[in-house]
Formats: structure tokens, C-alpha cells, sequence
């Protein structure tokens, strides 16, 4: 047998044979007793045997259900453990509360007797539900009457030991515990129920029917009394029936004093009764489908009650109320926290937005202007070194009266500046907004936060690494072939003035006439320069180019680590971090698959949520 692992409460009252009604102990000491007298072969002395044997006996009756809850049920708590932990610096503390009550009752539950299962009867004022539990009891526990409100605070009715710590949890004083009348072989089927009479619903009292509300949230089962007058109340279907429309499998619903009705009207009062717990979106239990339980009795003549008190036995034999009831709990979380984890639409940065994000940061750090300068300085210094001197000259006065000035490099203005920095600042935008969309609103407020986080010295770091890089049309490297050109160039220039000189010479009769070689040596100069320098200009094409590709593809690898380090991995993380609860939830709602999540209840006991367990229409 699996020892209940804490027991609260138990040994209240007084002792003695004349403090057995108000002593409530769970024979806790008695087993731990029998089993040290079965490890050690020692016999119990006779005050623990004879005063503890009885209630270890009962107790042992009781087929156990476990000291933990069942394999999906577990792993959902678990995953919805997680979810709290992963979503509390996201998600509204408003929005956990529920997830973390639920938790917390789970906790709670699992600590108490597994071995017993707790209804509460629930009504309305005149409803009968004191009279039927009289009627369960066999024997008067429950005042009755015409005074109302009759039921002021929570009864207590167990047919076996044990549930002190249950009873102690729903706040039910001793003075207000009881046992059925007949127990023995009679009450076997309903050994581990504990049943709970609650004030009425609709009392006038406020503090009735915040008791009535704090103790739904807590019990296992729950039996709805109606009588034919105030079986549709609104009050009663949606304050509690369309909120506890997910906990259809742990709900009685019995239409109550029959007896004032004929057979004809009872049934047409019944399917009516069906037809607003359909609408409630409450799941009926017919055909062997699993859904609330539906039935007509009447308290007063005994008139179905044999029936209600044998599916109610049924109901605890099963032992997974208190599983059952937990799984609508953890469904009625999952709806509330819906909008917080799903959304339309998928989320997350995808390559094309990731190689957007570049290129707006490459354009911001002018990496293709950069590349386009430093193809023309290079260009424009191989030209410049293997170039005719005169043309040289030409083009130097040339820049010097556009320009008024020799260097070729102009200051940016501010106004570019201030440009570039709005730049940068659309293009996180941009990606914070490609990256949010499709995300529920608390992921998508912390993607757009997490962004704007590196954005703030985002302008600064790539100012400092074009700084770091440098401007790479400062200082253009020179091919080996330079030397060779500007010699050849060296050469034609000679060649020209070589030529001159000739010509001159012979003029004023230094040099012997002679025409045509100083008239070709000199020809040769004039046409050879500007083929050397046509001839430079078309070599230096394919290296000037691939110079300036090179150092556009420096400075936009540059600027895309700068980013990616500053603003996409944060949203990344953000995104993966939206993953893993989304994860969770998907577990914490898919392990039920058969559950379809809709919108939660309004009122005291609405905190419960609302679900539907998609049985019905089929």
C-alpha cells in the first residue's frame, strides 16, 4: 500500500471514545506503527492495536491512486511550470496568476490523500441540495428548512478516515465534520468520498457565497442541484455552469424535486435542462462519451437517489477525479493565457529579412560608395602614374580651377551624417518590425525592445569601425607592373624631347641636317606615351575593380557583424526564447488533443476558466 505522504491535520478533537466524533485522526501513526512492528517482528503494544486498528483496517480498504499524478498529466504540469518561469519578465504578472494558482493546487493536492475524492453539492436558495445530502447520508446532517438561508458554512461528510488534511485545506471546522449513519458493507462503493454541503449560491450573505466560490476551486466533483423553477437562472449558468464548462467530466447536474412534477413534465424539464447545459458549451455524458452526468431525483421520496448514490460510487471508485479536475484547471489556464503565446501568422527573421538588414547597414556606412571610390582612386593613380606628363599637367590645372583646390577628397557634410544616422535607425526599425510581426503582443513588444536596446549605440560602433578599417581610398596599393610602365613612360618623354632637341640642333647647325630620324624619334615619343598610358588604363580595369569589391565587402562584413552582434542576436534570442514557451504551451494544451481552448468565465468561480472538450455536436 502507498503511504499518503503528508497527512495535515490529522489527530483534531478531543480523545477518548467520547471525542470520536470530533476526532478525525488518519490512522497515520497506527500504519507507521504496523510497519515498524512487521520490520522489526514486534507485536503493537494494545493501546496502539486495539485504539488505531479499526482505522488502519478502513484505511487499508481504500485502493491507492499513487503518490503522483499520471504520465500526460505530469509532464503538462511541468511544461506549465516552465512556461511561468520562461514567460515572468514577459508576460502580464496578471495574466500568470492563474497558471501559478494552478500550480499551487496541484502541489497542494498531490500532498494530500490520493485515496479520497472530494464533491461539494451546490445549489440555489430552495433548491433542496441540504435535503439531498441528508439523503445520501442517511441520516440528518444538514439543516433543512423554510429559514434561509438555511446552509450558512461548508458541511463536511466522510465515509472513511483520513481527509482531516482536505478538510483542513476547504477550511472546514471540526465542529462541522460528520460520518453517513449507515457506513459498514452498506457504504462500500462510496469508501474515500468526502462530500461537502455548501451555502447557497445566490445567498443574500456575500460571505456565503465567496465560501461557495473559494471552495469550487478546490474540491474535486461537484453536484449542481436545480429544482424546476430555477433550473435556467441566469445567474447560475453563467457565473458558474458556461465558466466550469471544462471540468464537464467532474460535474453532477440533477434536476431535484421530481416529485412536484408528472412523469411527461419531468422529462420535457429534463431535455430542456440539456439542451442550456448544450448551450453552455457543458459536455453531456451520454452514450458512454465522457461529459457531466445528468439526471432527475427527488430528495424528499427517495426517488432516484439509489441511482445518483451509485454513479456518485462509480465516480469515486475511479480515483482520477482529482486528476481530471486538475487537467480542466490546467486547460482553463492554457485559454487565459492564449493571446499571451499564440497569434496569426508566423513569426521570426527569415534570410531575406537578415540580408535587408545588411544591405540598409551597408548603405548607412556608404560600403558601396566606399568600394565605387576606391576602384576610381585606383584607377585614377595608375592612370595618373603612367600617364604622359603633359596630359598630367592638363589634368592638374584642370581639378585646380573646378575645384580651387588640389585635394581630391571633400569633407562630408553634416547633413549626410545626420542621414546616415536615420538610416541605421530605419533599418532596425525595419527588422524589428519583420521580426515582431506574427508574435502575440507581449513577444513582440520585447523583440522591439530588444532592438532598440543595440540600436541605441549602434551609429556610434560603425562610425568607429570605419574609423578602425580606414578610408581605403587613402592609400591604394601599387601593382608590380607599375615600375615597368612608369619606365616606359619615362622613356617616351625622353624619346620626345630627345627628338626636340635634335631638331633644334639642327636648325642652328650644331647637328648635321637630317630630317627624318629626330622627325621619327620624336613621333615615336608623342604616339609610344599615349599608348603606354591607353595600355596602363585597360590593365588596370579588372585589379581596380576587384580592389574596390574587396573593400565594400570589408566594410559591409564590418558593419553586418556589428549589427548582427547588436541587434539581430539579441531578437534572436528573444525569438528562441519565444520558441521554447511556445513549446511548452504546446505541450501544456496538446497533450489533451481532443480539448478545443475558448474563452474564459465571468465571476467568482469563472477563474476556473472556461474550455470545451469538443465531445459535443458528435
Amino acid at each position: 500500500m502507498v503511504d499518503v505522504d503528508v497527512e495535515a491535520g490529522g489527530g483534531r478533537g478531543g480523545g477518548g471514545e467520547d471525542g470520536r466524533e470530533a476526532r478525525w485522526d488518519d490512522g497515520l501513526i497506527a500504519r507507521r506503527a504496523a510497519k515498524r512492528a512487521a520490520t522489526t517482528g514486534a507485536q503493537p503494544g494494545p493501546k496502539d492495536g486495539e485504539a488505531k486498528g479499526e482505522e488502519a483496517e478502513e484505511e487499508d480498504t481504500l485502493p491507492p491512486l499513487g503518490g503522483h499524478y499520471s504520465g500526460p498529466l505530469r509532464g503538462r504540469l511541468d511544461a506549465l511550470h516552465e512556461l511561468v518561469g520562461l514567460s515572468r519578465t514577459r508576460v502580464e504578472s496578471e495574466a500568470l496568476a492563474e497558471a501559478g494558482r494552478v500550480l499551487d493546487e496541484a502541489a497542494a493536492r498531490q500532498r494530500l490523500s490520493s485515496r479520497h475524492t472530494v464533491i461539494a453539492i451546490a445549489g440555489a436558495t430552495g433548491s433542496g441540495k441540504s435535503t439531498l445530502f441528508n439523503a445520501l447520508a442517511g441520516v440528518p446532517v444538514s439543516e433543512t428548512g423554510l429559514r434561509r438561508p438555511t446552509t450558512s458554512a461548508p458541511i463536511a461528510l466522510s465515509w472513511s478516515e483520513g481527509a482531516a488534511g482536505l478538510l483542513d485545506r476547504l477550511a472546514v471546522p471540526g465542529r462541522l465534520r460528520r460520518k453517513p449513519l449507515a457506513g459498514g458493507a452498506a457504504d462500500t462503493g462510496l469508501q474515500g468520498l468526502v462530500l461537502i454541503d455548501l451555502p447557497d449560491h445566490d445567498s443574500a450573505v456575500t460571505a456565503h457565497r465567496d465560501q461557495v466560490d473559494r471552495v469550487l476551486g478546490l474540491v474535486d466533483g461537484v453536484i449542481w442541484v436545480v429544482d424546476p423553477e430555477k433550473y435556467a437562472d441566469a445567474a447560475l449558468h453563467e457565473r458558474y455552469l458556461r465558466p466550469l464548462a471544462g471540468h464537464a467530466e467532474v460535474t453532477f447536474v440533477v434536476l431535484n424535486q421530481i416529485d412536484r412534477l408528472g412523469t411527461e413534465a419531468a422529462d420535457l424539464v429534463l431535455d430542456d435542462l440539456r439542451r442550456l447545459l448544450d448551450e453552455d458549451g457543458v459536455a453531456l455524458g451520454e452514450h458512454g462519451e465522457p461529459g457531466a452526468t445528468v439526471l432527475a431525483v427527488s430528495a424528499l421520496t427517495g426517488d432516484g437517489v439509489p441511482e445518483l448514490r451509485d454513479m456518485i460510487a462509480g465516480f469515486v471508485q475511479e480515483r482520477t477525479a482529482p486528476e481530471r479536475r486538475l487537467a480542466a484547471d490546467v486547460d482553463a489556464a492554457a485559454a487565459r493565457l492564449r493571446p499571451a503565446y499564440l497569434a496569426d501568422g508566423r513569426a521570426g527573421l527569415d534570410e531575406r529579412a537578415r540580408d535587408a538588414f545588411t544591405d540598409r547597414l551597408a548603405v548607412a556606412v556608404g560600403a558601396q560608395a566606399a568600394g565605387e571610390a576606391a576602384e576610381r582612386v585606383w584607377r585614377r593613380g595608375a592612370i595618373r602614374a603612367c600617364g604622359t606628363p603633359w596630359l598630367r599637367l592638363y589634368r592638374w590645372y584642370e581639378r585646380l580651377r573646378a575645384h580651387g583646390s588640389t585635394d581630391p577628397h571633400l569633407d562630408s557634410p553634416v547633413e549626410d551624417e545626420l542621414t546616415a544616422r536615420q538610416r541605421v535607425e530605419q533599418a532596425v526599425r525595419i527588422v524589428a518590425d519583420e521580426a515582431s510581426r506574427g508574435l502575440p503582443t507581449p513577444w513582440a513588444q520585447a523583440v522591439r525592445e530588444a532592438a532598440a536596446r543595440g540600436a541605441e549605440g549602434l551609429p556610434e560602433a560603425l562610425d568607429e569601425l570605419t574609423v578602425t578599417l580606414g578610408d581605403p581610398a587613402a592609400r591604394p596599393p601599387r601593382p608590380a607592373w607599375w615600375p615597368a610602365a612608369v619606365l616606359a613612360q619615362v622613356v617616351m618623354t625622353l624619346l620626345q624631347i630627345f627628338g626636340a632637341l635634335w631638331l633644334v640642333g639642327q636648325i642652328v647647325g650644331v647637328v648635321e641636317p637630317g630630317l627624318l630620324p629626330p622627325v621619327l624619334v620624336m613621333v615615336g615619343g608623342i604616339v609610344g606615351g599615349p599608348l603606354v598610358e591607353w595600355a596602363c588604363e585597360g590593365a588596370v580595369k579588372g585589379p581596380a575593380k576587384r580592389y574596390g569589391q574587396e573593400a565594400e565587402r570589408r566594410l559591409r562584413e564590418a558593419a553586418a557583424a556589428c549589427g548582427r552582434a547588436r541587434v539581430l542576436d539579441p531578437v534572436a534570442a528573444e525569438l528562441v526564447r519565444y520558441r521554447e514557451v511556445r513549446e511548452q504551451y504546446a505541450t501544456v494544451v496538446g497533450s489533451r488533443p481532443s480539448t478545443r481552448i475558448v474563452g474564459g468565465g465571468r465571476g467568482g468561480a469563472g477563474r476556473l476558466g472556461a474550455t470545451r472538450t469538443g465531445v459535443r455536436g458528435r
